[in-house]
Formats: structure tokens, C-alpha cells, sequence
């Protein structure tokens, strides 16, 4: 058996794993906005509608991607250190994981944009300071 294709092998399958459970997580919406998983680009984090809308849409395909991320280390263990199952799973984890993030992008850019909320007190008191919000 060769350590490097077994270490490598184990790590596809653990990142798979995780991946797997990302995608579950998306998919049933209960990924909740953080820093470190989940489609985290500018759209996706301008709010927790757009957040949990892009990792609904990414959900599937990042669940898929683990899968073939996970196939393909187990294919490369059982047939003691194989390589070519190993990179296939590879290969087909980060294809599938990119396209469903930028699916998942391109969901949460159609969104609308949230309202500025407005300062405690702003309830059409005509202080005037309502005029210095942006909206």
C-alpha cells in the first residue's frame, strides 16, 4: 500500500463527508450565515434571506459533489490505492461543488436588495434626521 495515495484518499473522504453534510444542511435550510461554510459570496452575505436562499439552490449539488468526492476515495481504497478513482472523485467533487456555488450566487444576485433599516426613533417624527438615511 502506498501512504501517500491512502493519506490522500482519507482526506478526499473525510472533505467529502463534510461536504455531504453542507449540502444537507443548505438543502433543508438550516445552514445559518457564517464565516466559514456555505456560499459566502457578496450576494449570498448581504443578508440571512439571500445566505439561506443560495446554500437552498447549492444544497443538491454540494451533496452530490461529497458524494463523489466520498465514491471515489472508498473506490481508491477497496482497490488498494488506485489512483485513477481517486482523482475522477477528485475532479468531479470540486466540478460539481463550483458549479452549484455559482448557481447558488446567481440566486441570491436576483434577489432584491433589503431596506435600510431605520434609526430607533424614526417612525415619521419630522426631526429630520430620517433624510440622512440612505435608501
Amino acid at each position: 500500500m502506498n501512504l501517500a495515495v491512502t493519506t490522500v484518499s482519507v482526506v478526499v473522504l473525510l472533505v467529502g463527508m463534510s461536504f455531504g453534510v453542507i449540502g444537507g444542511l443548505g438543502l433543508r435550510g438550516t445552514l445559518r450565515r457564517n464565516r466559514f461554510f456555505g456560499v459566502r459570496t457578496e450576494a449570498a452575505m448581504r443578508s440571512d434571506e439571500a445566505f439561506t436562499l443560495a446554500n437552498r439552490v447549492a444544497g443538491l449539488p454540494t451533496l452530490v459533489a461529497g458524494l463523489a468526492g466520498v465514491i471515489g476515495a472508498a473506490t481508491s481504497l477497496a482497490l488498494r490505492d488506485a489512483i485513477l478513482p481517486l482523482g475522477v472523485g477528485v475532479v468531479g467533487m470540486l466540478a460539481i461543488v463550483l458549479a452549484g456555488a455559482a448557481t447558488g450566487n446567481k440566486a441570491a444576485e436576483a434577489l432584491p436588495e433589503p431596506e435600510p433599516t431605520l434609526p430607533a426613533g424614526c417612525a415619521g417624527c419630522a426631526c429630520g434626521g430620517c433624510s440622512l438615511v440612505k435608501r
